[in-house]
């Protein structure tokens, strides 16, 4: 195991700017342990992704910017596709973050994966009823199912693998059985969608884990469950949070530092306290909140897909009927 002590010397102290789609509140803790460690300032800008991406486009070559941080790997594939990134040849992150969760290209690398998986009310359902995402499309869930809205980029991410995966046609008509079953309308977000199940007005739903893990922690009776999907086929979804260095970047080599260190032992497990997701690096384990959810059978698709179909996914669900 590579330790802290491997990259530390002189060389480090110098500074790093970070763009930033994660929450500051979140982040920033770990990146000024990064800096007690190393000496590296590290200047941070925070805004959603879009604002970033429209940023590192409008700024060009004359960018300050030498990492870029963000979620959902459709947002990577963007930034990717649009040239703001460039690849990283790195033993430590190729040792560390398994070939799914990273560009092909080496030009992004997933920091924390995220699950998105099916909850229910295990006082009116059991686990033996339930199976895979497609089978939520079941008359036996006719109003039944809630979901979080379509306009969300985890629900086209996910829609995006489910095509990669199974073809349009099928995925079509999977959504359009979603939306058949709906218990009301679609919610804005995950955490309404968990307290609507936990309220009874819908039994089943789709969510990101660390949801119901931050309402469990508040509430550790809370009275929904979860089920890990499609465990008997291709295995549950999985997205990511991740980074790449930007193509302008003014410092590569301790934006590639950074990068490499947000992969190690010590800040993986500062991802998996602190918001609940899980590491994307497998030799580090979850907290004692995601264990209790047991081990689970990932999908091993490359999740840069869920950026090169967001676009066809986009379309299907507004064909789909689902908002």
């Amino acid at each position: 195991m590579l330790s802290l002590a491997a990259f530390s010397g002189s060389a480090w102290a110098d500074t790093v700017t970070v763009y930033s789609a994660r929450n500051e509140q979140l982040l920033k803790p770990l990146l000024d342990r990064y800096t007690k460690e190393t000496g590296t300032e590290i200047k941070l800008l925070t805004a959603n992704e879009g604002a970033l991406l429209a940023r590192l486009n409008a700024e060009g070559p004359s960018t300050p910017a030498d990492v870029l941080i963000t979620v959902d790997a459709g947002n990577l594939w963007l930034a990717a596709q649009q040239g703001q990134l460039q690849p990283l040849k790195s033993s430590i992150l190729s040792a560390n973050i398994p070939a799914h969760l990273r560009d092909p290209g080496n030009q992004w690398f997933g920091l924390s994966v995220r699950a998105r998986t099916i909850v229910y009310n295990p006082q009116s359902v059991r686990p033996s009823d339930l199976s895979t995402y497609e089978d939520l499309g079941n008359p036996k869930w006719k109003g039944k199912l809630c979901l979080r809205t379509s306009k969300k980029v985890y629900n086209q991410s996910l829609i995006a693998m489910m095509i990669n995966e199974l073809g349009e046609a099928k995925t079509e008509a999977i959504v359009k059985s979603w939306v058949a079953n709906l218990a009301t309308d679609v919610f804005p977000d995950d955490t309404a969608l968990l307290k609507a199940i936990a309220a009874g007005q819908c039994q089943v739903g789709i969510v990101n884990t660390y949801y119901l893990g931050r309402l469990l922690v508040k509430e550790p009776q809370f009275p929904v469950a979860l089920f890990w999907a499609n465990q008997n086929g291709s295995g549950a979804h999985v997205n990511v949070s991740g980074a790449g260095v930007t193509r302008h970047a003014k410092n590569v080599a301790g934006a590639q530092k950074l990068i490499e260190y947000l992969s190690m032992d010590a800040a993986q497990n500062f991802y998996v306290d602190e918001d609940l997701e899980f590491p994307a690096n497998p030799k580090v384990k979850p907290n004692s909140i995601i264990k209790q959810w047991g081990p689970f059978k990932q999908n091993l698709l490359n999740v840069s897909k869920a950026g090169e179909l967001q676009s066809a996914a986009t379309r299907l669900m507004d064909r789909a009927g689902y908002k």
